[in-house]
C-alpha cells in the first residue's frame, strides 16, 4: 500500500550524466552493433557475427551507477561469461569481450552445428547455443544422448544409448572397443561414426516422423516436454514409451512388483516383463 501511495518515488529518474555517459560510448561502440535499446536506456542488446557468420547477442542491464559499476551481461552461451571491468571501461571493452568468448566458442558450436545439419537430432527440438547435448537418432527406436564438454568439444563426449537392449548392447560393446581409436583431429561426428561403426540416418533421405515414434500408452509424441525414452526389449515388440507413462502403467498392474523406486511388469503391447525406474 504504501509503494502503491508513492509511485513517483519509484521511478526516480537517473542522473543526466548517467545517460550522456551511455550515449557517449553507444557512439564510440557504433550504433550499427546495437540491436535494442529500451526507452529508460537500461536495457540494451549488442549484435555480433563470429567468424563462421553465427548471429549472436549480448544483453546489458544498466544500473544507475553506470559506468562505476558493470552492467550484468546476458549471453546464450554454454559456459558462463564473466567480463573483466574497470570504472574507466565503456560498452566497446564489453563488446570486445564478446567477441574474444565468441571465437573461444567456434570449435564447440562447428561440432554442434554439423551434428544439428547432418542428423536427426530428437531432443532439444530447438536446441539453442548453450545446449550442451544432443539426442541423435541411430535407427527406429535407438537414439544417442550425448554431453559435449564446450572447453573441449573435439574430446570423447558422455554417451548414453537408449532404445531395446538387444540393438543398444552391441552399440555399447563397439564404443567400448574403440575408445582408442577418438582422433580429436577429426570431427565430433566423424569420431562417433567411426567408433559405433555406423552411419547416422541422413536428413536428405528419412524424415524425423521415420524415428519420432508416439508413446504406445498415451499415443503422444512429446508429453511435459519429454520425447519416449523406454523402449521394450522383445525385438518382436520394440514399442516405445514415455517413462513417466511406463511407471504409472506398471504401478496399476497387480502382477507388478517393486523394489525400491524400480518396478517390474508386463509390457502392455506384448506381455513381456520389463522394468521402469521412477526417476530415471
Amino acid at each position: 500500500e504504501i509503494a502503491l501511495k508513492n509511485t513517483q518515488d519509484l521511478h526516480i529518474p537517473r542522473p543526466p550524466e548517467y545517460y550522456s555517459c551511455l550515449v557517449r560510448d553507444l557512439e564510440i561502440l557504433g550504433w550499427n552493433k546495437v540491436a535494442y535499446v529500451d526507452t529508460a536506456f537500461t536495457t540494451i542488446k549488442l549484435k555480433a557475427e563470429d567468424s563462421c557468420g553465427r548471429q549472436h547477442l549480448v544483453t546489458l542491464k544498466l544500473n544507475e551507477k553506470y559506468p562505476t559499476e558493470p552492467p550484468d551481461c546476458l549471453v546464450d552461451f554454454p559456459v558462463q561469461f564473466a567480463i573483466s571491468w574497470m570504472p574507466q571501461n565503456s560498452l566497446i571493452d564489453i563488446y570486445n569481450q564478446f567477441l574474444a568468448a565468441l571465437e573461444s566458442l567456434k570449435e564447440f558450436w562447428d561440432a554442434m552445428d554439423e551434428i544439428d545439419g547432418k542428423t536427426w537430432v530428437l531432443e532439444p527440438e530447438n536446441p539453442t547455443r548453450s545446449a550442451t547435448t544432443r539426442r541423435i537418432a541411430i535407427g527406429n527406436n535407438v537414439s544417442v544422448n550425448i554431453e559435449v564438454d564446450p572447453r573441449h568439444p573435439n574430446m570423447l563426449p558422455e554417451c548414453y544409448f537408449l532404445g531395446a537392449d538387444h540393438v543398444v548392447n552391441p552399440l555399447r560393446i563397439k564404443l567400448n572397443n574403440n575408445m582408442h581409436l577418438w582422433d580429436p583431429e577429426i570431427s565430433l561426428l566423424q569420431n562417433l561414426k567411426d567408433l559405433l561403426e555406423i552411419d547416422f540416418p541422413s536428413r536428405a533421405v528419412l524424415e524425423k516422423s521415420d524415428f519420432a515414434k508416439d508413446c504406445g500408452i498415451c499415443y503422444a509424441y512429446r508429453l511435459d516436454g519429454t520425447t519416449p525414452d523406454q523402449v521394450c526389449d522383445d525385438p518382436r515388440c520394440g514399442q516405445p514409451f514415455h517413462q513417466a507413462c511406463l511407471y504409472e502403467w506398471l504401478q496399476g498392474l497387480p502382477s507388478s512388483r517393486q523394489s525400491f523406486n524400480v518396478i517390474f511388469g508386463e509390457c502392455p503391447y506384448c506381455n513381456k516383463v520389463r522394468k521402469s525406474n521412477e526417476n530415471e
